[in-house]
């Protein structure tokens, strides 16, 4: 499943019919057809081990981080990198041939994004790092729906805007305006520690 989800994430899913797929996977036809039942099953399939390799490497990044601020930008840069690396055919090949995959996506971005968002909030305020008075529902989903305009190309066409510079413009900002005083020092630090 490794190599397929990397195979499309390059050149996009409708680029090679089945036939050259299973060439490049140098596995039988027999094989395929015994893993996949339709090239529908075989995305959905991929897609499914997308999502679970996404939460193991989501564990293992926010191990890392030293204060829930640092989770925060963690998580935004992790997802600005990963979204540089995928072609955009990828994404459109699933949004117009492929609803079931497409939906099972949306639904792992926006349950997991607000479920971890909300509780990396929820342990920053309790350590000092956010504010109290903050609405943490609606501030998971502005996190969310920020991270959406600022990887969408009609609103922030690459040949114009430097998306390291958008992350900076929106972020460095909104989570300072969440922070206390000392969680606005930890994201500042964040942001010059990494050259954001």
């Amino acid at each position: 499943m490794s190599e397929l989800l990397q195979f499309f994430k390059r050149e996009g899913i409708e680029s090679h019919t089945d036939e050259e797929l299973i060439r490049k996977l140098d596995i039988r036809q027999s094989t395929f057809n015994e893993l996949f039942r339709n090239r529908a099953d075989m995305v959905r399939q991929v897609t499914l081990f997308d999502i679970e390799e996404q939460k193991r490497e989501q564990v293992k990044l926010l191990a890392n981080a030293n204060s829930p601020v640092e989770e925060i930008m963690m998580l935004l840069q992790d997802g600005i990198r990963k979204m540089r690396e995928i072609n955009p055919v990828y994404i459109s090949d699933m949004q117009n041939n492929y609803p079931e995959a497409w939906g099972l996506t949306m639904d792992f971005v926006n349950s997991n994004n607000q479920h971890v968002n909300a509780d990396i909030l929820n342990r920053g305020i309790l350590q000092g790092y956010f504010r109290k008075d903050i609405n943490l529902q609606l501030v998971t989903k502005i996190l969310l729906e920020q991270f959406f305009m600022m990887i969408n190309p009609m609103v922030f066409p690459p040949d114009r805007y430097d998306l390291a510079e958008v992350f900076r413009s929106i972020y460095l900002y909104y989570v300072r305006g969440i922070c206390t005083e000392v969680g606005g020092k930890q994201a500042e630090q964040f942001f010059s520690r990494h050259n954001i």
